[in-house]
């Protein structure tokens, strides 16, 4: 094994390799959105306009902030699972680019992210993992089988809270539309905005009474191949538990 990847990666990705991108050669961009069947089952979601959470202040979720890996034996409204994808990864608008404009920063607006839950207790929605249709604002179900959760709790190192859960979030990338704009040093970008939409999943998290925990702890290959992911043109990146807080 070669002890200096990372420094490799550092190095191989600094801005003086960066070099002609994709778009500078005037090729077209890829699509805000990965493809999908459109026969596939598709859940509409909840407006977020009409969904009320709990006023809390800003410094007050900040500091009450910490990662919470037991969970209270209740579900999620699907409210709930509305506003949270919504602060996380929600698309206000497309721009002429075109380009997502959404509730979370990304290198170049590219937002490269697409969003898979596990949901194990969500009011209305039937256990298996789904996709976040983010323009659309709905679920398109992935895999309904009973065993989902804990296949996916084994690719994280059997962390049992995962299956334990209200819902965990499986953040992915389709990572030519990053690299369309930045070339290999898209790779880099990719990790600073899965920590702008983690926290984002943590403060939103505070006023539906909930808790969080991020992972990075995964077998790649093995959860790209439950998502039906290639591994390299698309590929898990981050993961998120979320559960209604133990309140006494």
């Amino acid at each position: 094994m070669n002890n200096n990847i990372g420094k490799e990666f550092i190095e191989k990705t600094k801005y003086k390799y960066l070099g002609e991108t994709d778009q500078d050669k005037e090729l077209p961009q890829p699509p805000l959105e990965v493809e999908y069947d459109k026969d596939t089952i598709l859940i509409l979601l909840p407006s977020v306009e009409n969904i009320k959470v709990k006023d809390i202040d800003l410094r007050q979720a900040i500091e009450s902030r910490k990662s919470l890996r037991k969970y209270a034996d209740k579900p999620l409204t699907m409210e709930e699972l509305s506003y949270l994808l919504w602060c996380t990864q929600g698309v206000k608008r497309i721009s002429s680019i075109p380009a997502t404009i959404r509730n979370v920063p990304s290198a170049g607006a590219r937002h490269s992210f697409e969003t898979y839950l596990l949901i194990n207790k969500v009011d209305g929605i039937k256990p298996g993992l789904y996709r976040y249709l983010a323009i659309e604002h709905k679920l398109m179900e992935v895999n309904i089988e009973p065993d989902m959760a804990e296949k996916v709790t084994n690719s994280c190192g059997n962390q049992i809270f995962i299956k334990n859960s209200a819902v965990t979030f499986i953040w992915s990338t389709a990572i030519y539309r990053m690299k369309w704009r930045y070339g290999e040093r898209g790779y880099r970008y990719i990790h600073l905005d899965a920590g702008h939409v983690c926290q984002n999943l943590y403060l939103a998290s505070q006023s539906i009474d909930s808790g969080v925990c991020a992972i990075a702890a995964f077998d790649d290959d093995e959860i790209n191949r439950l998502l039906g992911l290639d591994g390299e043109e698309q590929f898990v990146v981050y993961l998120a538990t979320v559960g209604k807080k133990n309140i006494l």
